[in-house]
Order: C-alpha cells, then sequence, then structure tokens
C-alpha cells in the first residue's frame, strides 16, 4: 500500500466482515461524500428529513440506475470528528452473501466511493490524530490473539497503556535533552548545574532501566502470537500421529511409510490458557530424495526459528545419529523430550543413551492410545511457563518493530550517559539523547517513515 496523502479527500469503501452466508454483513464508508451517497441510494422505511448523526435508520437500499431496491438494511451516519477515522462514516449492516454484498459494494462504487486498501480505514484514524501507531497495531493484534491473556494486552495496547509508558519515558528525554542543550547555550552556567554524575544517574534511572524492562517484557507477544513449537524428530517417531492426538483430529497424514511428511503443517492449540502454534515437520535422516531434502532444510529452519521444541524420540529403537541430530538441532531452545510409544517395548538404551536424554526434561505417552496426554499438556505448560514467560508481569507486549526501536533508543541512552562520566563536550551527549529521542518517536509515529506505514497497515484486512 502506497501512502499517497492526496487521497485523504477520497470517500472510500470496503466490506468490513468476511465474504461468505452470515445473518449479517456490514459495509463501511469513510469520507467527505458519504452521506450524499446514502441519501441517493437508501430509502429509510419512516420519512426523516434528515439522517441524524449516531442514529439507526430501518430502510431499503436501492439500485439508484433503476430505484429497484437490493435489501432492507440498517444504516448509520455519524459525522466527525466523533468515528473511527474522525471523517464522516456511513455503516450499512445488510444480509450477508457474497453476491449481496458486492452488489451493494458494486452501486457505492458507481456513486463515486473508491475501495479501500487494506488498512486504510486504521491508516486515517492515525493520520488524523485519532489514535498512534502503537493502538493501530493494537487492532491487528486484538483480531489475531490467540489466547485471552493476548486479547487483555491487545485491549490495553489499544486504550493506550503503551503509548503512555512511551510518551512518559519520551517526556524524561526531552527534560534531560533540553538541560544538556542549556549548557551548551550557557557554559558559563554549567559550572554551578547539577553535577555530571547525576545526570548519568538520572539517563539510567528514567530512561535506561524502564527500557530494558520493556525489552524484558517484549516475551509476552507469546499471549499474542502464539508460541511457535516445533515437532521434531527422526522419520516414524509418531510426530505426525502426536499432532493428530493433541489437536485432537486427523490434521497430518500417518503411514508407516518413512518421509510421509515433507512441508511443515501447522496448527493452533490452546493449552491452560498457553496459546501454541504446533507445526509438525519432516522427520530428520539422510536422504537423496530432492523434495524430503528440501523438508528437512525446512525443519532445521523452523527449529532455528522457534520459541519451543517437542523432540519426539521413538522408544521402540535404539537412539540412532538422527535422534542425535535433531537433539543437538535443538540446542539453546526450549525444549522437551517426548518418549514416543510406550505401548511397545523398550529397545532405547537408557543408560548408554542417559547423557543425550538427560539435556531436556522428558515425558512418557503413547501417541497411537493416549496414554501420557495429560502429563505431556502438564510437561508443555510446565517447560514454557518455567522459562521465564509470566502470566502477568506487565500490561504491554511490544512487537519485533517496538522492540528493535527501544533496542536503538537503549543503545543511544547508554552512550549519552557514557559520554557524561567520560566528561564528553555536551554536544556529543545531547545527540545522543536526540537519536534516542527520535527511536522511541519511532514506536509512536512521531519520526516513522512512509516505508514503514506501508509496511504496517499492508498486514490489515480489507474494510478495516
Amino acid at each position: 500500500m502506497s501512502l499517497d496523502m492526496s487521497s485523504d479527500q477520497d470517500t472510500i469503501a470496503a466490506v468490513a466482515t468476511p465474504m461468505g452466508q452470515a445473518g449479517i454483513g456490514i459495509i463501511r464508508i469513510s469520507g467527505p461524500h458519504c452521506l450524499a451517497m446514502a441519501r441517493k441510494i437508501f430509502r429509510p422505511r419512516n420519512t426523516a428529513p434528515d439522517l441524524e448523526s449516531h442514529r439507526l435508520y430501518l430502510g431499503h437500499l436501492c439500485d439508484p440506475s433503476s430505484g429497484d431496491p437490493i435489501d432492507e438494511v440498517l444504516l448509520t451516519f455519524m459525522k466527525a470528528p466523533r468515528t473511527y477515522t474522525r471523517e464522516d462514516v456511513v455503516e450499512i449492516n445488510s444480509h450477508s452473501g457474497y453476491t449481496l454484498l458486492s452488489k451493494i459494494l458494486d452501486t457505492l462504487l458507481s456513486q463515486g466511493a473508491r475501495l479501500a486498501r487494506p488498512g486504510e480505514f486504521t491508516l486515517r484514524a492515525f493520520l488524523n490524530g485519532r489514535i498512534d501507531l502503537t493502538q493501530a497495531e493494537a487492532v491487528v493484534d486484538l483480531i489475531n490473539s490467540r489466547s485471552e491473556r493476548g486479547l487483555f494486552l491487545a485491549s490495553q495496547q489499544i486504550r493506550g497503556a503503551f503509548r503512555e509508558e512511551i510518551e512518559e519515558l519520551r517526556q524524561r528525554a526531552i527534560h534531560i535533552l533540553a538541560r544538556a542543550e542549556a549548557a551548551i547555550d550557557f557554559p558559563e552556567a554549567e559550572a554551578d548545574a547539577t553535577p555530571k554524575e547525576a545526570g548519568s544517574t538520572e539517563i539510567e534511572a528514567g530512561l535506561i532501566v524502564p527500557i530494558e524492562s520493556l525489552i524484558r517484557s517484549s516475551e509476552g507477544r507469546i499471549w499474542v502470537e502464539g508460541v511457535r513449537t516445533v515437532i521434531a524428530g527422526r522419520v516414524n517417531a509418531g510426530k505426525s500421529s502426536l499432532l493428530n492426538r493433541l489437536l485432537k483430529e486427523q490434521r497430518a497424514i500417518v503411514t508407516p511409510i518413512p518421509g510421509t511428511t515433507r512441508d511443515v503443517i501447522e496448527s493452533s492449540l490452546v493449552i491452560d490458557g498457553i496459546p501454541l502454534r504446533l507445526m509438525d515437520t519432516a522427520g530428520f535422516r539422510s536422504v537423496t530424495d530432492e523434495v524430503e531434502q528440501m523438508g528437512i532444510a525446512l525443519t532445521r529452519r523452523k527449529l532455528k526459528e522457534a520459541d519451543f521444541v517437542l523432540i519426539v524420540i521413538d522408544q521402540s529403537r535404539p537412539l540412532d545419529r538422527d535422534d542425535l541430530d535433531t537433539i543437538q538441532a535443538s540446542h539453546g531452545k526450549q525444549a522437551l523430550i517426548v518418549i514416543n510409544k510406550i505401548d511397545l517395548p523398550v529397545r532405547l538404551h537408557e543408560t548408554a543413551d542417559a547423557e543425550a536424554l538427560s539435556l531436556f526434561p522428558s515425558v512418557r505417552v503413547s501417541a497411537l492410545t493416549g496414554e501420557g496426554l495429560d502429563r505431556l499438556r502438564k510437561a508443555i505448560k510446565d517447560a514454557i511457563l518455567g522459562g521465564g514467560v509470566d502470566a502477568g508481569s506487565s500490561d504491554v507486549a511490544p512487537n519485533v518493530r517496538h522492540r528493535h526501536a527501544l533496542a536503538q533508543a537503549l543503545g543511544f541512552f547508554k552512550e549519552a550517559a557514557l559520554r557524561i562520566r567520560e566528561d564528553a563536550p555536551m554536544e556529543i551527549v545531547a545527540l545522543e539523547l536526540k537519536s534516542g529521542l527520535d527511536a522511541l518517536g519511532e514506536i509512536t509515529g512521531e519520526t516513522t517513515t512512509e516505508e514503514v506505514l506501508d509496511s504496517i497497515f499492508s498486514q490489515f484486512c480489507l474494510g478495516k
């Protein structure tokens, strides 16, 4: 999406509900001409002198070229600035169905409306100052949230909790920067000013420590996005069977033929409130088949990206090089060894393999019969929460973009504190403080580039 600021006078329209058969479909219109368009195509059941703002009207939507009714609808006109976009907005509640919604949208486009780009309604809300960039991104989080905790974090961000924390940091930085610039403009007075050690301490306590805390709280993103959980192991260890058992459905194809899974199969699961993004992957083994080689390469890539790994070991077979490769590839990750097929005779050499199997906690299950699944769910929860995720630690969950900007700001503020301690010229200190302030401004949209805005709003669906 390209941000053409000259197009903000366009009246835009889009279907705001998913296409398909349902009880209600909503078409949203925003811009200076939406009321005029509504008057041309809407016939209220009870004759009214005008459409009053923020009232719901029952009537028929009609084809302006023929006058034939299209559907009986509920229509709302909302006058700026008390709207989502801070522009005039009309919302049409019709019956749902692909053909019907398309017909209504085509009718609006024939009256001069332009089809909205993905996220353009929320973009206009941002550009018109109704919300900042953190609140706009929280809209996506609210839609995509995978847990109740994620919904709470997103709703807090929409209400401005994260924005308030960043704004408080910005005000502290502005205050410190103002004193640094005063010292540059009036060097004679610097000798009577606060000692430089105190200035360094103020940056440390007021900026560095809180930013480090916010960066740590970004671990809370698992509640919004889900824990990226890779199910890995050698071929025929029972990875796909385990996925199906956890999901309680036949999601992956299970056969005795090695190499059945060649692509990553992803599904969502919630265990005791913890959202997991389960990924069944191709099994480790030496192969010559090019397609299976690509599957194994994809498995290795997903392992690197994973937050958590379920290492599936088949107890009916001795540990081999492929098992050891899986364990080694999980090094440095949070992981759980799932010893599968406990319904079959044991052929693991537990004494000889004890060192490898002791690298991570383990749990025994049978994906075939379901035995041990309750133990597995508890072990997954304990392993994830035991890794440092605190369900109630924060009311914010910075995303990757926020974390990058916070890390940049942290680096600049640390450099400013160091320069003060080294008795460097205040011009250098002020430059570091200004750079840190700009980095914080990127989070809320104060100093964000058009390219970043394009990237953010392209993630939105049509109609939002």
